[in-house]
């Protein structure tokens, strides 16, 4: 085991699962200076890392025992769990922190199990893509026990940017969903309409600086909307829902005489309609936000 330098603050740590997030994880480790083991089923992959002065472990257990810190990014929890079952013992009195994608639920049953086998384990949701883990541009949010986030808090600024959301283990997948709800619903509005102006002969490119604009204009009402959201009051301060829903209605036209996908338009027309219904017609776009707190119809 590598010994901890309490001069230097550089600590000794473990990466298992060394896919591209993976190897970006331990690559920047390697480049605050921290002493790092590396592990993956398929070693070749440990090899660049090894010339940058990485350990490679052999087993699982080599790993886990290597340092107090250990950090985990793998494909899914259940991989996780099947990784680290057999060395469960060996995971007692160490910190584990887990960044690996999925679900509230995964995350919360998984910090049961390690909290059973005596680790303090701290659930991650990395906001960022491999190339800008260990620069600013990285967000990484954790939760779990604050004490074990104070802990490696500085090992972790190695990453990016360490966000404590909370206590609640499943934080992070929450805030990991929500954020991924928003790049998707952009990038399908941006492919929507980039499939309306092709159909006139548009290239897409021609529509993106126009595209960028438009993202950046709404990114610019995201506060004021979310205090309406929290105050539970929708003050019509730029549009109205009723407003909105012309808008869609015309969109839905060119889309269906344009001969391409309608669902978008009509799934923005539904929504709209709904709260039109519900008495927020005069309301700001904001009031929207009463129809997806409900479940499906």
């Amino acid at each position: 085991m590598h010994d901890l330098d309490t001069d230097t603050g550089r600590v000794p740590l473990s990466v298992l699962g060394l896919g591209l997030m993976g190897q970006a994880l331990a690559a920047a480790f390697l480049g605050q200076g921290h002493p790092t083991t590396v592990w993956n089923r398929t070693r070749a992959k440990a090899e660049p890392l090894t010339a940058q002065g990485a350990q490679l472990a052999w087993t699982v257990r080599d790993a886990v025992t290597a340092g107090p810190l250990v950090v985990i990014c793998v494909s899914d929890y259940d991989n996780v769990r099947d990784i680290l079952e057999p060395v469960s013992r060996d995971l007692a009195g160490r910190t584990l922190v887990n960044l690996t994608s999925g679900t509230s639920q995964a995350a919360r049953e998984t910090a049961k199990w390690a909290e059973h086998q005596g680790a303090a384990y701290l659930d991650g949701a990395i906001m960022a893509v491999p190339p800008a883990i260990g620069t600013a541009n990285a967000t990484i949010l954790y939760s779990g026990p604050t004490t074990a986030f104070s802990q490696h808090q500085q090992v972790l600024s190695s990453l990016g940017s360490p966000v404590y959301v909370g206590a609640d283990h499943g934080l992070p997948s929450l805030f990991d969903a929500a954020a991924l709800s928003l790049v998707w619903s952009t990038l399908n509005g941006f492919l929507h309409g980039a499939a309306l102006l092709g159909k006139a002969g548009i290239p897409a490119t021609a529509f993106a600086r126009l595209a960028k604009t438009g993202i950046e204009t709404v990114a610019d009402w995201v506060p004021g909307y979310a205090q309406q959201i929290d105050d539970g009051t929708y003050p019509a301060t730029d549009s109205t829902v009723n407003t909105n829903l012309t808008g869609m209605k015309h969109l839905l036209h060119e889309s269906h005489a344009a001969g391409i996908n309608t669902e978008l338009p009509e799934l923005l027309a539904t929504l709209a309609e709904r709260a039109v219904a519900n008495g927020h017609g005069d309301n700001s776009y904001a009031a929207i936000s009463e129809q997806l707190r409900r479940s499906t119809p």
